[in-house]
């Protein structure tokens, strides 16, 4: 398995509409499209409270590009996303990282 770890810096005020915008749509046209969540988790204490983290887990980099790049052009996402920044950009900032387990991960 690996796992990417995605962080969301949002635009100071715009963290309720990602938090809808994941809970109302994304997740459920991961579903869809075999999209595999582990967790996802706001900054409680840290250097910024507009970041939220999520890992995603993906069999191989092919499975990632395959089922990302289906549901990054599915109609339905793209409508959704497009109505979700119709006041403005959501995210000032999206960073990815693949990461791979060590051997004494309690994660395999």
């Amino acid at each position: 398995m690996l796992y990417e770890l995605r962080v969301y810096q949002t635009v100071p005020g715009r963290m309720p509409n990602l938090l809808k915008r994941f809970e109302n749509h994304a997740l459920r046209l991961w579903e869809r499209h075999g999209i595999k969540q582990v967790g996802f988790w706001l900054t409680y204490i840290g250097e910024s409270n507009q970041e939220l983290h999520y890992i995603l887990a993906w069999e191989s980099l092919a499975d990632r590009e395959k089922k990302w790049n289906a549901f990054m052009s599915d109609p339905e996402w793209v409508k959704v996303r497009g109505e979700s920044e119709a006041d403005g950009p959501i995210n000032a900032k999206v960073t990815s990282q693949i990461l791979t387990p060590t051997a004494f991960s309690a994660l395999q």
